[in-house]
C-alpha cells in the first residue's frame, strides 16, 4: 500500500482548454497524466475519470515537438549572416564565418542551442553534420538527435574521396543514430549521388536533402545560368562537365536517389506544383520539410506550402540554424505559417510538428502523440485564440 501511495504521488495530471492527442481531434477541457518519466497513463475529457485531481491551465496541451532539419554546428553564427541576402551570398558568408570561431566558443553556442531546443518544447532533432564538433553534446543532451553527415563534392573526379571522408565521420558518430547524405543537388555530383544510392541499398540510411531554396537553383539546371555560375568560379571550381538539363533541380535528381530509403526534402522554397507531380511518378519515399523562417531571412520568400496540404506526401517542419534564424522554435515556425496561410489548421500545423516528423525519424513509437505508454514529452501552448494560435503565442515544455 505504502508503494501504491508512493506511485500515486509521483503522478501528475493536466488539464488545459484543449488537449490535442494529434492522433485523434482535439478535446476541450482534456486531462493528460503522466507517470514520473513522463510516460502517458491517460488522456481523458472528463475530470472523474482522473487522479489525482489535474493542474488547470490556460492554453493548448500537445505532444513535444519534432524538429527534422537543423545545424546545431553552426549555432555560433547567431546573427553574423545579414539577412536577405539570397542563397548564393549567404552560401559565401557561411563558408567564410563557419570556421572563424575559437573552438570553445563553438561548442558552448551549440550547447545553449541544444537546451534552448529543450525549453522550446523540441524533444528531437534531425542534425545535419559536417564535422565532430556535436558528437559529445548530443551524447549528453535530453534530447533525441539523429544526424546526418552530410557530403559535397560537385567535381566528379572528388566522388570516392569524399564519400569515403563521410563513411570515416559517420563512424565517429556511433552508436549514436547517423546516416550519411547528400547536401543539394548544385553541390553533389551524380557520381556521388550514386555512391550514396548505392549505399543505400545495402544500408539502414535516412537522407535529408536540401532543395530548391532559390530560382537560381532551378536556373542553373535549366540552363545553366544564373548566380550559381558565378559560385562556381568564386570557388574555382571548373563545371565544365556538367550540362544544363532543361529541368528543375528536383526533376533532375529524382532518378539519381533511392527509393529504399526515406527522402526529407528540405526548404522547397521555389518547389511548384509541376514539381510535386513529378515526383508522384516515381517511387521514391518522399517527405518534405519547411523552415519558414529561414527561408525569410535569407531569400525573404515563403514556399508555397498550400500547394502541398493533401497531396498525399508526409510534410514535417524545422527551424534550419542560427546561421539563418532568430531562434530554435517549432512553435515560431508553425506561427510563420499560420500567418501566411491562415487555412491550414492549427490542428494540421500539430501533425507536421510531431508525428509527421517522428515518422521520418523512426522514433514514432514513442513519439509525436500523446498515447498511453508513449514518452512524447508535454507542452503548453499559450496566448491562443480557441484552437488558432496568435503572435503572442508561447510553449512551455510540462514534461
Amino acid at each position: 500500500m505504502v508503494y501504491e501511495d508512493a506511485k500515486f504521488y509521483l503522478m501528475k495530471s493536466f488539464t488545459a482548454d484543449y488537449v490535442f492527442p494529434v492522433y485523434a481531434d482535439p478535446i476541450k477541457n482534456g486531462i493528460v497524466t503522466v507517470d514520473e518519466d513522463g510516460k502517458i497513463l491517460s488522456v481523458s475529457d472528463s475530470a472523474s475519470d482522473v487522479s489525482p485531481p489535474p493542474e488547470k491551465l490556460s492554453g493548448i496541451i500537445c505532444p513535444g515537438f519534432i524538429n527534422t532539419h537543423c545545424h546545431l554546428e553552426l549555432s555560433h553564427m547567431l546573427g553574423k549572416v545579414p539577412t536577405k541576402t539570397g542563397l548564393v551570398d549567404f552560401i559565401k558568408e557561411i563558408t567564410q564565418q563557419r570556421g572563424a570561431t575559437d573552438s570553445g566558443l563553438i561548442t558552448a553556442a551549440a550547447e545553449q542551442a541544444d537546451n534552448d531546443m529543450f525549453e522550446n518544447g523540441i524533444v528531437a532533432v534531425g542534425d545535419i553534420s559536417n564535422n565532430n564538433s556535436t558528437i559529445a553534446i548530443k551524447a549528453k543532451s535530453k534530447l533525441h538527435y539523429h544526424t546526418f553527415v552530410e557530403i559535397f563534392g560537385f567535381l566528379p573526379n572528388k566522388a570516392d574521396e569524399l564519400f569515403e571522408k563521410a563513411l570515416t565521420l559517420m563512424d565517429e558518430f556511433r552508436p549514436q543514430s547517423v546516416s550519411i547524405t547528400p547536401h543539394a543537388p548544385y553541390s553533389v555530383s551524380k557520381e556521388l549521388f550514386r555512391l550514396v544510392k548505392k549505399y543505400c541499398e545495402t544500408h539502414s540510411n535516412l537522407l535529408s536533402i536540401h532543395n530548391q531554396e532559390c530560382d537560381d537553383e532551378n536556373k542553373f539546371f535549366r540552363y545553366k545560368l544564373g548566380k550559381f555560375t558565378a559560385l562556381y568560379d568564386y570557388f574555382g571550381m571548373d563545371i565544365s562537365h556538367f550540362k544544363p538539363q532543361a529541368r528543375n533541380s528536383v526533376q533532375s535528381i529524382v532518378p539519381l536517389l533511392t527509393n529504399k530509403q526515406e527522402i526529407l526534402l528540405v526548404h522547397n522554397t521555389c518547389t511548384n506544383l509541376k514539381d510535386v507531380y513529378f515526383l508522384k511518378r516515381f517511387d521514391r519515399k518522399i517527405n518534405w520539410c519547411f523552415c519558414p523562417n529561414a527561408n525569410l531571412y535569407i531569400e525573404h520568400k515563403l514556399p508555397k506550402i498550400n500547394l502541398f496540404v493533401d497531396q498525399g506526401f508526409n510534410i514535417t517542419l524545422g527551424t534550419d540554424s542560427l546561421a539563418s534564424n532568430h531562434g530554435l522554435s517549432i512553435l515560431s515556425e508553425m506561427q510563420t505559417i499560420q500567418h501566411k496561410y491562415p487555412a491550414i489548421s492549427t490542428a494540421k500545423l500539430m501533425e507536421w510538428a510531431t508525428i509527421n516528423g517522428a515518422k521520418f525519424l523512426g522514433i514514432d513509437s514513442q513519439k509525436g502523440t500523446l498515447e498511453t505508454g508513449k514518452t512524447p514529452g508535454l507542452n503548453l501552448i499559450t496566448n491562443v485564440n480557441g484552437l488558432n494560435l496568435t503572435p503572442e503565442s508561447k510553449v512551455k515544455r510540462l514534461i
